[in-house]
């Protein structure tokens, strides 16, 4: 075994590729006739979770994973706390403004709309890409300036907001916050957590005192804790929150017990930790039961320890053994992960343009499923070539 880096972990980098690549995959399943019910997400009222359901709150967590050594390596580099704070707020806006039109375009009433919804998905991802690639020299191609680039991306997204369309036709409605989309939790989850480790992050019991308040805020939502407010989320959905800060401190078990040289206490002290959320999981599911949709506290605390576990599982291959060249074909998905995210909606918008069908036995079965396999793996690859030409989102 080779020593451990002491300013980043490949598992980090391996587990979110692969979380990319199955949630590709779970996002493809809804395009099949037919898919075995455990592969799915469950419905609201159901007590119980598809493997679908354990995708989004794993990618959270590796979001926890990543803040510690992002923002060391900052600061190492020379970056201020202000400097820090207002790269916080860009993400995390960039993120919600994001969540925002995505979640309004699965909203859209087609038959108001003066344009396919197809165009109007298409267009606002290309406005993304516009807005928040990574241009090599402030250039796009190595001649437009970046801040026309941008411009042309938030014109694109204005006119959208204006052209937009939801509601009935009796009763039109805009843009509204339906729910805030995958990015957009995402956003708000990563500006908390991000600010709370900024503030007291050298202080490790504090931040394990917050992980367990937003636990416990999760739970208030379900519960009457405080009198009248029962029910009352004083965080936009603490389960997101608890996800990241939950790998937040995992990292930062990782880092205290590295500087002893001590990896077995670290494995150890996570396993444990995962074992107490499972169990805290499980005991309290017939009181709230397993829920994505409404976010329980016993579906957070088991989707956080079966990423736990997953998370061990890597790190001892990965890190320990340091065998990665397995992982190296998904590679794409864990270092340009928001382009490997938003690459499906070109491609969905371009398939459903061209009204092109597959075939009925790619559409069912264990072929259809094989085919939602090798889309992601596709994408995966579409990521690697964009990334060659130079475009790439960061935020």
């Amino acid at each position: 075994m080779k020593p451990l880096s002491k300013s980043r972990i490949q598992s980090i980098d391996i587990f979110r590729a692969l979380t990319m690549f199955f949630m590709i995959f779970v996002n493809d399943l809804p395009t099949l006739k037919s898919y075995p019910k455990w592969l799915g997400h469950m419905p609201a009222d159901y007590d119980g979770m598809g493997f679908s359901d354990v995708i989004f709150p794993a990618f959270l967590f590796i979001v926890g994973l990543s803040i510690p050594f992002a923002f060391r390596a900052r600061l190492k580099k020379g970056d201020s706390k202000v400097s820090l704070i207002w790269h916080i707020l860009q993400r995390s806006f960039a993120l919600i403004v994001m969540g925002f039109f995505m979640v309004n375009l699965e909203n859209i009433n087609e038959e108001l709309l003066v344009l396919d919804k197809s165009w109007w998905m298409i267009l606002m991802t290309l406005a993304f890409f516009l807005i928040w690639n990574n241009y090599p020299d402030k250039k796009a191609f190595g001649r437009v300036p970046q801040w026309i680039m941008m411009l042309a991306g938030w014109i694109i997204l204005g006119v959208l907001a204006l052209l937009y369309k939801g509601g009935t036709i009796a009763d039109p409605t805009w843009m509204q916050t339906h729910w805030w989309g995958i990015l957009g939790l995402i956003g708000w989850a990563y500006l908390l957590c991000s600010l709370v480790y900024l503030w007291i992050g050298q202080k490790f019991w504090l931040m394990l005192l917050s992980l367990l308040i937003l636990y416990l805020l999760n739970v208030q939502e379900f519960v009457e804790l405080i009198g009248s407010f029962s029910g009352f989320k004083i965080v936009v959905s603490a389960s997101n929150h608890a996800s990241v800060m939950s790998g937040v401190i995992v990292t930062l078990i990782y880092i205290r017990f590295r500087e002893n040289g001590q990896t077995s206490r670290f494995i150890l002290f996570s396993f444990l930790l995962g074992c107490a959320l499972l169990f805290f999981g499980f005991l309290t599911r017939p009181e709230w039961g397993i829920s994505k949709i409404f976010a329980t506290p016993s579906w957070t605390a088991v989707c956080v320890g079966i990423s736990t576990f997953t998370f061990l599982i890597l790190f001892v291959i990965a890190d320990l053994f340091q065998k990665t060249n397995w992982a190296k074909v998904l590679a794409p998905a864990g270092r340009s992960t928001l382009t490997c995210y938003l690459v499906p909606y070109f491609v969905y918008g371009i398939w459903w343009l061209s009204d092109f069908t597959l075939p009925i036995a790619l559409q069912t079965g264990w072929l259809g499923i094989l085919k939602c396999l090798v889309f992601s793996f596709v994408i995966i690859q579409m990521t690697w070539v964009l990334e060659r030409i130079n475009i790439r989102l960061k935020i």
